[in-house]
């Protein structure tokens, strides 16, 4: 992994603490989770129904799904409980000056 892999998404200023963003990663959907000042990129789509995942509510390091509920941990993608089984991938994420950025690349993980 290089540092050319990485697109910048925003500053860290637009995910407050306990907050989730959406962004546009070229032709990924991503939501980058702040939680304590470490932020976590997760696929903005729930495993279960393709729901808008970025758009549930965060908990600690857990996000769920507005849509069933699903629970997602935000640092390893996996699912924490029904109706999800299968895991969200996760995107490395870079902080530099001020700047979030990510890797989406498929050989990134």
């Amino acid at each position: 992994m290089t540092v050319s892999d990485f697109i910048k998404l925003g500053q860290v200023s637009d995910v407050p603490v306990g907050q989730v963003k959406i962004f546009q990663a070229g032709s990924v959907r991503i939501a980058v989770c702040n939680v304590e000042e470490q932020y976590y990129a997760i696929a903005d789509l729930c495993t279960h129904d393709n729901g808008p995942l970025g758009e549930g509510e965060l908990f600690n390091d857990q996000i769920e799904c507005p849509r069933h509920g699903a629970r997602f941990n935000v640092k390893t993608g996996n699912p924490l409980c029904l109706p999800a089984v299968v895991p969200v991938p996760t995107y490395p994420v870079e902080v530099r000056d001020g700047a979030l950025w990510v890797n989406v690349s498929p050989n990134s993980k």
